[in-house]
C-alpha cells in the first residue's frame, strides 16, 4: 500500500521560504523513500510569502505589477490568481512591508498603504472580484487611508487641501469622502488573513502597539492614535459602521479597519490559508503530516501556523511530525501536540551559519526522519 505524506510547513524566515521547506522535505523523501507519495503544501499565516504560498499550493500564477510603495516610490510588487482562477491573493508585505524600508527611514508618519490600493485596482480591471489578503509585516500606520485614497475616497485637512495618504496626513484628516469609492467593490468577497486581535485606537491598539516596531517615537505615538481616533469617527459617521473596536481592525496600522469598512471579513491567517489550499481535504488521506517554523517554542501553541496543521491532522486521527529550523528551551510543551519534535542543526554553530546553511542542513534531518518513518511502516 502506498504510503501518503503532507508535507505543510511554515517558512524559516531568513533562510527558507515555505515552498522551499517544503520542497527540500520532499526531495530528502524522494531520495530515500521513492515510493512514499508526498503532497507539497507551503503554508503561511497572512505575512511574507502569503501570494507564493496559495499559488504554489493551488498552481496559480503570480501577476507583476507596478505600484506605490511604502514611502510613496514607485516599486516592482504582484499579486497571485489562485488555481481556481477567480481568486486573487495580495499581501501587504510586499506592497508596503517593513523590509522594504530602510532601517534608518523607519517612520510611520511617512508610511503608506496607497499601494495595496493599486494593487487592488489592477485586479479589478483584470475583472476579479475575490480577494484574500495577507496583512502581516507592514510598514505603515496610516489607519488604511492610503488603500481608500486609491480605490477612491477623499481626504482633506481643516483648510480643505487633500491630505498626502500617509501617519501624517493621518494626523491631518478633518473631513472624508467615500462617495468615490470604486462601485466594483460593491461586487466584491474580501478575506482578510491576520493573527492579531488590536483594536484600532487606544492602548491596545495599533498605533500604541505595533507603532514602535516600525520606528514611531514616543510623541508620535500619541499624535498617530489622537489621528487615527479622529479619521475613524469621520468614516464610521459617514459610513454608519461602527469598526474601530472590532477585534482585528488594528491590524497592519489600521488596515484591517479600512478592509472591513470595505466588507472584508478577519479571518485567523493560518486557518484562511489552510481553508483556502484545502488542508483538510489533503490530510484527511495521509498517513504522515510534516510541519515546521523557523523557531518552535511554547509560544506555538499559541495559534502559530504549526499548531493549527497539527491541530486539523488530530481531527482526523493523523500524526505529525514538527522539523522546524530551531527549538526553544520550553519545547518541551511540544510533544503534548507533535508525535516528535525535530530540530535541523546537528551540530554546534552560530545563528549566521545556520541561516547560510539552512537547505543542506534541512535536507540531512528530514533524510533522518523519513528514514525513521519508513522504518516504522515496516514493523
Amino acid at each position: 500500500m502506498t504510503m501518503r505524506l503532507v508535507i505543510a510547513p511554515d517558512s524559516f524566515k531568513g533562510s527558507l521560504t515555505a515552498v522551499e521547506v517544503a520542497q527540500t522535505v520532499a526531495q530528502a523523501a524522494a531520495k530515500e523513500w521513492p515510493e512514499l507519495e508526498c503532497k507539497l503544501l507551503p503554508m503561511a499565516d497572512g505575512g511574507e510569502g502569503t501570494v507564493d504560498t496559495l499559488v504554489t499550493a493551488t498552481g496559480g500564477v503570480q501577476i507583476p505589477v507596478q505600484v506605490t510603495g511604502p514611502l510613496g516610490e514607485s516599486v516592482e510588487s504582484y499579486y497571485g490568481v489562485l488555481g481556481d482562477g477567480v481568486t486573487v491573493a495580495i499581501e501587504v508585505a510586499n506592497v508596503a512591508g517593513l523590509p522594504m524600508v530602510p532601517t534608518n527611514h523607519r517612520n510611520p508618519m511617512e508610511t503608506t498603504t496607497r499601494g495595496l490600493g493599486e494593487v487592488m485596482l489592477y485586479a479589478l480591471s483584470a475583472g476579479y472580484r475575490k480577494f484574500v489578503v495577507g496583512l502581516g509585516g507592514s510598514a505603515t500606520n496610516d489607519g488604511g487611508m492610503g488603500l481608500l485614497q486609491a480605490l477612491g475616497a477623499r481626504f482633506f485637512a481643516a483648510d480643505g487641501r487633500a491630505v498626502t495618504a500617509n501617519g501624517t496626513g493621518l494626523t491631518q484628516v478633518t473631513a472624508v469622502d467615500l462617495s468615490g469609492l470604486d462601485i466594483r467593490l460593491r461586487e466584491c468577497e474580501i478575506r482578510i488573513a491576520g493573527d492579531v486581535n488590536n483594536p484600532l485606537c487606544g492602548p491596545k491598539g495599533a498605533s500604541a502597539v505595533f507603532g514602535p516596531q516600525k520606528g514611531a517615537t514616543p510623541a508620535q505615538v500619541d499624535l498617530l492614535d489622537a489621528g487615527m481616533a479622529r479619521y475613524a469617527a469621520l468614516v464610521e459617521r459617514i459610513s454608519e459602521k461602527h469598526l474601530q473596536t472590532t477585534p482585528g481592525a488594528g491590524a497592519a496600522g489600521g488596515l484591517g479597519f479600512a478592509l472591513m469598512l470595505l466588507g472584508g471579513t478577519m479571518t485567523p491567517g493560518a486557518q484562511l490559508i489552510g481553508e483556502t489550499v484545502g488542508l483538510e481535504a489533503q490530510v484527511t488521506e495521509a498517513d504522515w503530516v510534516i510541519t515546521g517554523e523557523g523557531q518552535s517554542d511554547v509560544q506555538t501553541l499559541q495559534g502559530k501556523l504549526p499548531f493549527y496543521v497539527a491541530s486539523v491532522a488530530h481531527r482526523h486521527g493523523v500524526p505529525t511530525v514538527l522539523l522546524s529550523a530551531s527549538l526553544g528551551m520550553d519545547s518541551q510543551a511540544l510533544y503534548d501536540t507533535f508525535v516528535s519534535i525535530h530540530a535541523i542543526t546537528s551540530r554546534p554553530m552560530t545563528l549566521e551559519v545556520a541561516m547560510a546553511q539552512a537547505r543542506n542542513l534541512l535536507f540531512e534531518a528530514a533524510r533522518n526522519l523519513i528514514r525513521l518513518l519508513k522504518w516504522s511502516q515496516n514493523l
